[in-house]
């Protein structure tokens, strides 16, 4: 049995005996399982606790260690002679590579702009269902006629009824049916009163016939057609709300912004040790002298959700957790966030796997479960979606959950390219266009989930994949994971891409990654 394997059964003969392990201790145990099997001093620790009457949940480093001192007494001795070799080049090591961030010298600027936490109030009424819709089609349509293109469109779907046969018009509705052959797509769009029926013909365009197969259910669109005498619509564009070109905002000093989701704390696949690494980089004592100087200018870590990996999220997770206590789980996360130097603003928001509600848009983290993380340092707690500004740049954090719908739905677009369906999200400027599919969607009065804002970085998760790209001006960042692949993710044929840490330098909006595998 290798030395990880060990330490997880050591781990895993804790926990079933009702015990956790705080950082220090993991760190002690990983270090000692190279001379004496883990289990075997995690058993003697428990029984020293009990037979003292200890009622403590966490065994803690000093405990370990008085176990091993009477087990393993030549791992102290060789420990000391590495102390003692290491003390006596101490003060030269310390006056060549002292960490001197200048991120701490910066002040933090940040401004929340929207955070649904506060708004929340459907109570899952029918009248709420509708007016959740008027509102979503009602702010698209807006943004719609912004657009150059869109501003001769006609008032209503019902407008178009009455105009005289071969008469060229645009009119603006929400896609509620799609039927697509191999050489035509049939489309019923609605606005607040009617619907009418729109055919993409075998002879159009390929970059028409692109945009049809892109169409999503419930999008909002603006078709330009030719009325037949039957009132069919025979369409010659579809336009989507989308985003113009622009310049993104960016800072005026030279900050970093570290993008990280999708912890899942708890887990067995949980990549404890690489995270230790990550959370050692932020504070310089990990990597080369470039990646210490990256880390020193780190003023901002967005964590895109999914902290914990929760508890019966999906069938049979309970196989897969090392923590099967959402408290526990909270609880060892906090200590990893407390040791983030105190000078870099934290902001979360939380994941599908979090303790928080599932439907969308998601309130911050309950403080119920996750007390640990509001009481260890603080942090920008926001709901899921948010949009904040930090040092001037607008960012648009949204966990990812409907990347799941629109990789079914659209083609060409894999897990494996998460920037794509983001992209499309944009182009739709809704963050979860398709209703009662995979995405729990909540009918709030208002839609918290249409794009009004044109973000100038778009941090999403939940894929697992680290991907990134710029389009029209906007930077598109999914931040991948900290979780080996699981096995719902190796039925899927998904790869995930753990341990590849995305950094946004807010001057220039370059992206640079570290990886911590």
């Amino acid at each position: 049995m290798s030395e990880n394997e060990q330490l997880k059964q050591a781990i895993e003969y804790a926990v079933s005996a009702g015990y956790q392990l705080d950082l220090e201790a993991f760190q002690f145990l990983s270090t000692i399982a190279e001379k004496e099997n883990p289990t075997n001093l995690m058993e003697q620790a428990i029984k020293y606790l009990r037979d003292k009457g200890e009622k403590q949940v966490f065994i803690g480093k000093e405990l370990l260690e008085k176990i091993a001192k009477e087990k393993v007494p030549s791992f102290f001795e060789e420990q000391e002679k590495v102390a003692l070799a290491i003390s006596e080049t101490t003060v030269i090591s310390q006056a060549k590579k002292r960490f001197k961030p200048l991120a701490r010298e910066i002040p933090s600027k940040i401004k929340v702009i929207e955070d649904p936490t506060d708004k929340i109030s459907a109570t899952g009424e029918l009248e709420e269902y509708l007016e959740y819709f008027r509102d979503r089609f009602n702010r698209l349509r807006k943004i719609l006629l912004q657009r150059m293109d869109t501003r001769d469109a006609v008032n209503s779907i019902r407008s178009a009824y009455s105009a005289s046969p071969n008469t060229r018009l645009k009119i603006i509705g929400m896609v509620t049916e799609k039927k697509e052959t191999k050489q035509k797509i049939l489309l019923k769009i609605e606005d607040l009163d009617t619907s009418i029926t729109v055919l993409v013909p075998r002879n159009a365009s390929r970059q028409l016939m692109e945009k049809a197969r892109l169409l999503l259910h419930d999008q909002v669109i603006c078709v330009s057609a030719v009325k037949l005498r039957n009132n069919l619509l025979i369409a010659e564009d579809i336009i989507f709300p989308d985003i113009p070109q622009r310049t993104p905002k960016k800072a005026s000093e030279p900050v970093y912004a570290v993008l990280i989701s999708d912890l899942h704390v708890g887990s067995k696949t949980f990549l404890r040790e690489e995270f230790r690494n990550f959370i050692l980089w932020l504070n310089g004592k990990y990597g080369n002298a470039k990646m210490r100087e990256i880390a020193g200018q780190v003023k901002y870590l967005v964590v895109a959700g999914d902290i914990v990996d929760g508890i019966g999220v999906y069938p049979e997770q309970l196989k897969e957790l090392l923590i099967p206590d959402i408290y526990k789980q909270y609880e060892l996360a906090s200590m990893f966030f407390e040791q983030i130097p105190d000078y870099i603003e934290v902001i979360v928001i939380p994941g599908n796997h979090d303790a928080s509600r599932k439907a969308l848009p998601q309130p911050a983290l309950s403080r119920e479960y996750a007390e640990p993380l509001y009481e260890k340092r603080p942090l920008k707690m926001l709901g899921n979606p948010a949009v904040v500004e930090l040092h001037g740049v607008e960012f648009l954090l949204y966990h990812g959950r409907s990347i799941d719908d629109v990789v079914v739905s659209a083609p060409n677009i894999s897990f494996q390219q998460p920037e794509k369906a983001m992209r499309l999200l944009l182009q739709c400027r809704h963050l979860a266009p398709i209703y009662g599919a995979k995405t729990p969607i909540a009918p709030e009065t208002k839609d918290f989930l249409v794009i009004e804002r044109i973000p100038d970085v778009f941090h999403s998760g939940h894929v697992h994949v680290m991907k990134y790209e710029n389009y029209r001006g906007t930077l598109l960042v999914n931040s991948g994971t900290w979780q080996e692949k699981t096995l719902f993710q190796e039925k899927m044929g998904l790869e995930p891409t753990p341990g590849i840490v995305p950094i946004v330098n807010l001057q220039t909006l370059e992206v640079q990654t570290i990886s911590f595998i």
